[in-house]
């Protein structure tokens, strides 16, 4: 091989191993503010949950359904094994009213829960998969999982699962 071989090849070498290098930083760079990020959105999230579940319990109605999303597609469930009861709303309209008409029948304020400090989060653009368990002074242990919209730089609720186990029995 002749010296302007070997110093291409040299060169060539050297010139791959700094642009994969750029590579490799600039793909840490981006998992990093994938971190941030994902910190960042969760805490925007908890917040939502937390002043909807505060407003909820308050029967602060107008700072309730801020925290909602407005639309025909989403949907609240509850199931509750301590009452064998089970309730569905579909689309913003019938959660709207089961919400008021549960509000009017039950005006008293509640004790608000233990608010949480953290929640499980899977983003996906500008939606989350968020899921959880909560005390519940009233109902005990609640599992709750929640579809998240962010819409114009607001997390809200575009779905909404309630599972109630009720309070553990001493044995």
């Amino acid at each position: 091989m002749s010296n302007k071989a070997i110093t291409f090849f040299f060169f060539t070498t050297l010139l791959c191993m700094i642009s994969c290098n750029d590579i490799t930083k600039e793909k840490i760079k981006i998992e990093a503010d994938q971190s941030i990020n994902l910190e960042v959105e969760k805490k925007a999230i908890l917040e939502t949950l937390n002043n909807e579940t505060k407003a909820a319990f308050q029967r602060d109605y107008e700072s309730w359904k801020d925290k909602w999303v407005h639309r025909s597609t989403i949907t609240k469930t509850y199931i509750n094994f301590v009452d064998n009861s089970f309730s569905e709303s579909v689309g913003w309209e019938e959660i709207n009213n089961f919400v008021k008409t549960f509000f009017e029948e039950h005006p008293e304020p509640e004790p608000v829960p233990a608010l949480l400090k953290d929640i499980n989060v899977r983003l996906y653009e500008n939606g989350a998969w968020v899921s959880y368990e909560q005390q519940d002074s009233l109902r005990g242990l609640k599992r709750e999982t929640r579809l998240m919209e962010k819409l114009n730089g607001q997390w809200k609720i575009a779905g909404m699962h309630t599972t109630i186990y009720g309070f553990q029995k001493d044995e």
